[in-house]
This record gives structure tokens, C-alpha cells and sequence, in this order.
């Protein structure tokens, strides 16, 4: 009987625990809870390679609207994008994205305006289903521009369920004076 005892006290002590521990409260502005992605073109996300291009196409295009849904279904709920700005201090400021939040961002900007931003280099770290890569950028405002107007690195973290990739995290600096980019990013390494 005394094992059936501590049990029932165990489980009872468990429970008002589990009761008392605090749910964490989102911050103002974020959704409750990461919204499920649409679901994605099988041929946008069954290798890396895939998703990498299908990140750079869905947001490159002539000034107008982009297929937002197209660019949700790349990321896995709760991904965040991450631009970090170097500061005239020289300090280094950053703000963190939702999806959401960049699609609204973005998409006002990208409405007036064209923009149009393709690799030029990469470097790959993978180890089973998480892989990093360093995307070395160019942008522009026309396809045939002749010149740049930005140049940096897009810092992306993927994960593969086994079904296929998602995009985890985007952190991107831009080059500027202080930190031109280096020549080991400029050729792909792998």
C-alpha cells in the first residue's frame, strides 16, 4: 500500500507544479503562437540548393507586388530574419524579424521600387539535417544594372526534416567602408 502512496503523492506534487510554473508571455506585438506555413512547392524545398534560389527568386522582381505566400512557405514557424546595420558609432544595431514583419517591410518597399538580389558566392557548413551558409549577395534595382548598389553576406540557417528543407534563420550584413567583403567570400568554396 505505501508504494501506491508515494506514487499518488508523487504525481499529485508533479501536477500542482506543473499548475504553478508560469506561462511564458509573448511580446507585445508577436503572434501567440507561430502560424503553420503554406505549404510549399515541393520543388522549391527538396535540397538546398532549391530553397537558397527560391529565396533569392520570390523576393527579386521588377517594382510590384511578390508572392508572399510562395516566400512564407520557406520558412519553418518561428523563423526570424535578422538585418544587422553597422552604426556611424561603429556599433552594431539589429532588429529582429518575424516572416510577417519582413513581408511587411519589404513589401511596401518593394512595391515602389524594383530590387533584384542574386548570389555570387557560397559557403556551406552541414552536419546531418542543419546546415549554414554563408550566401554572398549583390542588389540591384534592375536586372541589367550595371552596377550594384549593395553588396554583403546572408548568414542562413536550414534544418531538413527529412521531407524536406526549411529556412531557419536569415542574418544579413551589408558591406560598407568598415567592413568590405572579404575575397574568401567572394569565390565558392564548396
Amino acid at each position: 500500500m505505501k508504494p501506491l502512496l508515494m506514487i499518488a503523492v508523487t504525481i499529485a506534487f508533479a501536477t500542482a507544479a506543473r499548475a504553478e510554473t508560469p506561462t511564458p508571455t509573448p511580446p507585445p506585438g508577436a503572434a501567440a503562437t507561430p502560424q503553420a506555413a503554406p505549404a510549399a512547392n515541393p520543388a522549391d524545398v527538396a535540397t538546398m540548393d532549391a530553397t537558397v534560389a527560391a529565396l533569392y527568386d520570390v523576393i527579386s522582381g521588377p517594382a510590384g507586388k511578390r508572392d508572399w505566400d510562395r516566400f512564407r512557405s520557406l520558412f519553418i514557424p518561428g523563423a526570424r530574419l535578422i538585418p544587422t546595420n553597422p552604426r556611424p558609432t561603429g556599433e552594431v544595431g539589429s532588429r529582429v524579424l518575424t516572416v510577417e514583419d519582413y513581408v511587411q517591410r519589404a513589401g511596401a518597399l518593394f512595391e515602389r521600387q524594383g530590387f533584384f538580389e542574386r548570389e555570387v558566392s557560397r559557403r556551406l557548413e552541414r552536419f546531418g539535417n542543419i546546415a549554414h551558409i554563408f550566401s554572398t549577395y549583390e542588389s540591384r534595382h534592375a536586372k541589367d544594372d550595371a552596377k550594384p548598389f549593395q553588396r554583403g553576406i546572408n548568414s542562413i540557417q536550414l534544418m531538413s526534416d527529412g521531407k524536406r528543407w526549411w529556412v531557419v534563420t536569415i542574418f544579413w550584413q551589408g558591406e560598407d567602408e568598415k567592413n568590405p567583403l572579404p575575397a574568401e567570400y567572394l569565390k565558392s568554396r564548396n
